[in-house]
């Protein structure tokens, strides 16, 4: 069997978790502490993130789209597949060294989504772009942990709290999107969602594209009313 090859790490701010990306082939994977993030074998059900929420969003004009977590690319890339040459989409990395891996190691593997002129790159906390805007973005996709809990840094939580979610509802314009990816359901965050005023969908989805038996993913759809 090939062996793993550990390509770089990276302390977390905050907490002090390490971060690290490795390669075994032509597989990458990313982890903090025993937990696996993601690996590019795996990424149906962070592609469905992005085709979920772009298809609730046909009708703007010149969407505005806010990124949480760069990842591998993945979710970016089909971002960008699904809208037009007028949108533009402001991705936040918390972690700079991510960013790093994309160009240096990650880039053929979602055809260099950085290199496209509708993305800007925010190495921050998504939390800043959030809270710091009205009525401005068509859609916000947030993929920056295992699920609606702050995974890769405690103080993430924020995001999922009632308050971060009434952030971010004040952030999108009316019948903008609100797309949350879990590696499993979450029933009192769904209430949360109802609660600060969006109309939910929770969908189930592969999270490895054509394999029987390969495990699934939850998105939240949530549309911001008029």
């Amino acid at each position: 069997m090939i062996p793993w090859i550990l390509l770089d790490k990276v302390s977390l701010p905050g907490d002090g978790k390490e971060l690290r990306l490795s390669q075994r082939g032509t597989e990458y994977s990313i982890k903090v502490g025993a937990s696996e993030l993601m690996n590019s074998r795996a990424h149906s059900s962070e592609d469905a993130l992005a085709k979920l929420a772009c298809l609730k969003m046909k009708k703007a004009r010149e969407p505005q789209i806010l990124v949480g977590g760069l990842g591998m690319g993945f979710t970016l890339r089909v971002a960008l597949n699904n809208l037009n040459a007028r949108a533009h989409v402001l991705v936040a990395e918390l972690v700079p060294e991510v960013v790093k891996w994309n160009h240096r190691f990650l880039s053929s593997l979602a055809k260099s989504p950085l290199n496209d002129k509708r993305v800007t790159v925010y190495e921050g906390d998504v939390v800043d772009k959030i809270n710091t805007s009205k009525d401005f973005y068509h859609a916000i996709l947030l993929d920056v942990d295992n699920g609606s809990e702050g995974l890769v840094q405690k103080k993430n939580d924020r995001l999922y709290s009632p308050c971060g979610l009434k952030a971010a509802y004040d952030a999108l314009q009316s019948e903008g999107v609100l797309a949350v990816w879990s590696a499993g359901r979450d029933v009192t965050f769904t209430k949360h969602l109802r609660k600060a005023g969006f109309k939910v969908e929770e969908v189930q989805v592969p999270t490895h594209s054509g394999r029987k038996g390969g495990g699934a993913a939850v998105v939240w759809i949530a549309v911001k009313g008029k």
